[in-house]
């Protein structure tokens, strides 16, 4: 059984007292295991991290800029390398992977720039012989606790920042599909990172307690589902820890009657079964406005018979697996549980039957939706596609406001005003027009709101950047004989 291994100090790990299993989603079957740190472990990491901060920290920023140059184009060259481990590992389809791995190279680009990023501000003669300025500081040890769905993409909106601002960083990968933040690991060690700043550990609740416990990670960046995510945000802040936590979604897109109808069939179906609806942005659920529903539907339900669903490793696959059996059956549930709420399911991709043991499931459009329904109020996290019927826009916008979540929502129509006041009104971090999956470039930050974020900063960008450094304001003042007093009061501007 191949292991997995823990990446310290520039060094491969593989001793553990428990190991978990690493399917091939595709077949079913187990092909490796994954050690899963205890809280030794994650204490060895965190001193690599500490011993190697001061030094990073003190690299020169055209240094550190070099690093991420030769790191793009090392993952550049070895793209198809990394898709197979996503593929292998996630499931997802090698066009897929190769697109995450491209996304997440937006960020690594933005960090190139950490020269313009982390300038600071300076004012001249504030007051009689004073300056003041500015500077930005690394916090010191960052974790990193990242998803399945994004096995590289998450992690290079992390890690790129955060070593760019002279962190140093603990990742923790997802342990469903570890491999590839060892693969990114040792890329950044080809580049030239020093040993110790980007250190691997692998692991499940317990190596994730031991990070938001540990007084030496200063600060902490996680993506996953809302529940985990409150919890992560609510210790690690009461540990003293600066906190940036992404939680679920439930994403809508709202269509208009005026809107392009085989335009938002095709964008709904991309943006509700792409990644096997296993995506924090995808569309859950389409809110038809007025009289365009049942052409709609329609649109959509003919389109669906035609999705390739196989192997990731296949070229004429559109859609993979789901990670793991016990998802592929929950997400499931959902579809066979929505008639009993009242809803319409038009097609019912639980049925579709696979020559294979690996965890796929077909998709699935369910109509006549409504709030309080399991199938609209729970994030599915799959390929299940539902429609909730409303009669004007003021409807859509109240629809879309009172769900809990707010990490992206889209509109299609071809009026600029509605489109226009949709953008203001909208309770949303991220909002796409005639866009259904609105993931922001790398020069701009990703997050959303209400129940899908729990921190003040959104992750990558500039707000990255904000929460990667300290802020510090330096008042300066050089030796005058002729101004030097004694002066009790509080200090004025003169």
């Amino acid at each position: 059984m191949q292991q997995i291994p823990h990446y310290i100090d520039g060094t491969r790990v593989t001793e553990a007292e428990r190991f978990g299993p690493v399917f091939d989603p595709a077949t079913g079957r187990q092909e490796k295991e994954v050690p899963l740190a205890s809280p030794s472990r994650v204490d060895e990491a965190v001193a690599a991290a500490e011993a190697a901060l001061p030094g990073w920290r003190s690299a020169s920023l055209a240094k550190r800029a070099a690093v991420f140059y030769r790191v793009r184009q090392l993952l550049t060259e070895r793209t198809s390398e990394l898709a197979a481990i996503l593929t292998g590992e996630h499931g997802k389809v090698l066009s897929d992977a190769e697109g995450e791995i491209a996304r997440g190279l937006e960020n690594i680009e933005f960090a190139t720039g950490l020269g313009h990023m982390l300038k600071g501000e300076r004012s001249e003669q504030v007051s009689s012989g004073v300056d003041v300025h500015s500077i930005r500081q690394p916090v010191g040890v960052v974790a990193c606790i990242t998803p399945f769905n994004f096995p590289a993409m998450v992690p290079l909106w992390m890690i790129g920042s955060a070593i760019a601002c002279g962190n140093t960083v603990l990742l923790k990968p997802s342990e469903k599909d570890p491999s590839s933040s060892v693969f990114i690991a040792e890329i950044f060690s080809e580049a030239g990172l020093p040993d110790g700043v980007l250190n691997v550990v692998h692991g499940d609740r317990e190596a994730v307690e031991s990070i938001l416990d540990h007084p030496g990670v200063k600060a902490v960046s996680f993506v996953g589902s809302t529940p985990i995510a409150k919890t992560i945000y609510s210790r690690a802040a009461a540990n003293g820890k600066r906190v940036q936590a992404l939680g679920g979604a439930k994403n809508h897109m709202v269509v208009l009657p005026d809107a392009d109808l085989d335009m938002a069939a095709d964008a709904a179906i991309s943006a509700a079964y792409g990644s096997a609806g296993e995506r924090c942005m995808a569309i859950s659920v389409i809110v038809a406005v007025g009289g365009i529903a049942d052409d709609l539907v329609e649109a959509v339900r003919s389109r669906m018979g035609s999705l390739r669903i196989g192997p990731g490793t296949d070229p004429r696959s559109e859609m993979g697996p789901l990670i793991s059996a016990e998802h592929r059956d929950r997400v499931a549930s959902y579809v066979t549980g929505a008639p009993a709420e009242g809803a319409t399911v038009v097609v019912d991709g639980t049925q579709q039957q696979f020559d294979s043991d690996g965890f796929f499931l077909g998709v699935s459009l369910v109509d006549h939706v409504k709030p309080g329904m399991k199938v609209y109020d729970d994030e599915i996290f799959g390929p299940v596609l539902s429609v909730v019927r409303v009669e004007t826009y003021a409807d859509a916008v109240r629809l879309v406001n009172e769900n809990q979540y707010g990490n992206g929502v889209a509109i299609f129509t071809r009026d600029g005003g509605a489109a226009r006041q949709f953008e203001v009104e909208a309770e949303a971090g991220m909002v796409g027009v005639n866009v259904p999956i609105p993931v922001p470039v790398g020069t701009y930050s990703f997050g959303g709101w209400k129940n899908s974020l729990f921190g003040d900063t959104h992750m990558y960008g500039p707000d990255s950047i904000r929460f990667y450094t300290r802020g510090k304001v330096v008042t300066t003042r050089w030796p005058d004989p002729s101004t030097s007093r004694i002066d009790l009061g509080f200090p004025q501007v003169d």
